[in-house]
């Protein structure tokens, strides 16, 4: 999963000095490869499991003591950011862009900056390999993955 996420970060363009905003960030895997960019810039992260949070506010407490990481407890459709602009905007398997892509596009808007983009990437978990036993052997099944889809929305101006 790691490899997956650094290549979804590495794709986002991102300038340390971006703001980002991530939604739906879990563990905050990607959080720390967004912060590993950032000089200058700042991350938000929000998801709406607490425990999602506290893990990933875990995981990246050197940036949150440093001020470049923030980790929210909220949903897209109702957290409230305040005046807070983003250049970067991004969500990976987050299933409100899979199931209603418009609408998450919409309610993610409201956070764009000019020239931002917002980036939303959704693939289905490949299933786990059934492993070989002493006396069993592994069953062969073939995979189910979808590839990744990423949809970049601009706004009319990047600073």
């Amino acid at each position: 999963m790691s490899d997956r996420l650094r290549a979804v970060v590495d794709e986002l363009g991102i300038e340390p000095g971006d703001r980002v905003l991530e939604i739906g960030c879990g563990h905050g895997v990607a959080a720390t490869f967004v912060c590993e960019r950032l000089g200058g810039g700042r991350l938000t992260a929000i998801d709406r499991s607490p425990k999602m949070i506290a893990a990933a506010a875990r995981r990246s407490a050197a940036h949150v003591e440093s001020g470049t990481a923030e980790f929210l407890v909220g949903s897209l459709e109702e957290i409230d950011l305040g005046e807070r602009r983003f250049e970067v905007v991004f969500a990976v398997r987050v299933g409100l862009f899979h199931r209603e892509p418009e609408r998450a596009h919409e309610l993610a808007r409201r956070w764009l900056a000019p020239g931002g983009t917002i980036t939303a990437c959704f693939d289905e978990p490949r299933p786990a390999e059934p492993r070989a036993t002493p006396g069993r052997p592994g069953l062969a099944r073939p995979s189910s993955r979808r590839s990744r889809a990423s949809r970049r929305m601009p706004s009319p101006r990047r600073r």
